[in-house]
């Protein structure tokens, strides 16, 4: 019996920040779920991986984000106006790495979901010949207006949005509207709406009093910015949060873990402190409030989970994450921290009024789009059966195998 050659996903990614890496993982975990098991599906830190500078810049990202947050708009600024993603000199120093993952994975599709890699890797594909044979698809994960540039390339063939928003800025920056389709933020399948029994069991499986207002402090995968202060307000106010109980999430800082495990010692309210877990969807399941900047993915799965935020804008956001706060706070999914002092207070309405916390509740729910990963899924699978099966040409190495 024939069988039918496995289809080969190559998905581009960097660990600046958390985001991009748990968006590469829900579509690498899609396309094995939902088109077909025999999917060949590999994952590359591009940008950590390709040189040396390359990977201090992502670094030097993952630094501010930690210790430096207000710095970010100068960096964003910086990566804005100076392109060093579309640089001949970055490209001339990451593309032996680009032609070697190509060899090395023979894709039939390459997936960005990062702004800083898609310029280079659409480069090689057309010096390689390959631009019309290997589709090169892009999805943004900055869910609304006032996104990065750089998310605009001339060889993506595909782009994949969250929004309509996302859409018309793409279409602002010159993308012809044709490339663009609007599936929504790729979340992985388990972070959905768990019904009170299962938040029960999921409390008891962490250790927090059960009965007890749960609140989600969200120091992100890098374990840092304005957070840990915001936390500190609230132990200091802590007398006003008779009722509630805390689980703190310090990421990859095992430094800030053991100042917030001294921070926690003396707070009149229960608190558990755990360092980077892959189970995030079980702390925003036993949650019933998130304290956190605003991601793209941590806001949608946040959502998805209808978990309501307050959301942390005690830093201006930036550019890609203010509309994001905006659209949480207009559609009443949650609240914006404007000042760490302002903490507390709002935890306490939300403990005294349970019908205003259901509506943010359900208000969260009203705007996530659960199944958009399926929807990626599918869009990525069209590309492969429009695919040109014609055998590249020869490249310096030797000769490329497509899987076709």
């Amino acid at each position: 019996m024939s069988h039918e050659p496995a289809k080969k996903f190559l998905i581009i990614t960097s660990e600046t920040g958390g985001g991009h890496a748990s968006a590469a993982s829900a579509i690498a975990d899609g396309l094995r779920r939902f088109a077909a098991p025999e999917c060949l599906v590999n994952i590359a830190r591009a940008l950590e991986e390709s040189h040396l500078l390359a990977e201090k810049l992502a670094e030097f990202y993952n630094y501010l984000l930690r210790h430096h947050q207000h710095l970010m708009k100068y960096y964003y600024w910086a990566i804005e106006h100076f392109h060093p993603n579309e640089s001949n000199l970055f490209y001339r120093l990451t593309s032996r790495y680009l032609r070697q993952l190509f060899e090395k994975y023979c894709p039939q599709v390459v997936v960005s979901v990062h702004p800083m890699t898609q310029h280079l890797l659409g480069r090689m594909l057309r010096e390689l010949g390959l631009l019309d044979r290997i589709p090169l698809v892009t999805v943004v994960t900055d869910p609304c207006y006032g996104f990065w540039r750089g998310w605009a390339c001339e060889e993506v063939s595909l782009y994949l949005v969250a929004s309509e928003d996302a859409r018309r800025q793409l279409i602002d920056y010159g993308v012809p509207g044709e490339k663009i389709k609007i599936c929504g933020i790729p979340i992985h399948p388990k972070f959905q709406f768990q019904t009170e029994e299962n938040k029960q069991a999921t409390r008891a499986e962490l250790g927090p009093v059960h009965e007890k207002f749960t609140v989600f402090i969200n120091a992100g995968w890098v374990g840092g910015g304005n957070i840990p202060r915001i936390f500190e307000e609230m132990v200091e106010r802590g007398e006003q949060l008779e009722g509630a109980q805390a689980i703190f999430l310090a990421g990859h800082n095992h430094e800030l873990r053991g100042r917030i495990d001294a921070v926690a010692r003396r707070a009149p309210f229960p608190t558990k402190v755990i360092g980077y877990t892959t189970a995030m969807e079980k702390l925003m399941n036993a949650a019933d409030v998130m304290v956190s900047k605003l991601g793209g993915l941590t806001t949608f799965e946040a959502l998805a989970s209808r978990l309501p935020i307050i959301a942390d804008t005690t830093t201006p956001p930036m550019p890609q994450e203010s509309q994001t706060a905006h659209l949480i706070s207009r559609h009443n999914a949650g609240v914006l921290l404007e000042r760490a002092g302002d903490i507390a207070p709002i935890i306490r309405r939300m403990l005294s009024d349970p019908a205003e916390h259901a509506a943010m509740r359900l208000a969260a729910s009203r705007i996530a789009i659960p199944d958009a990963t399926k929807r990626i899924v599918d869009e990525l699978m069209r590309k492969v059966e429009q695919r040109v099966p014609v055998r590249p040409p020869e490249i310096e190495s030797g000769e490329y195998q497509t899987a076709g």
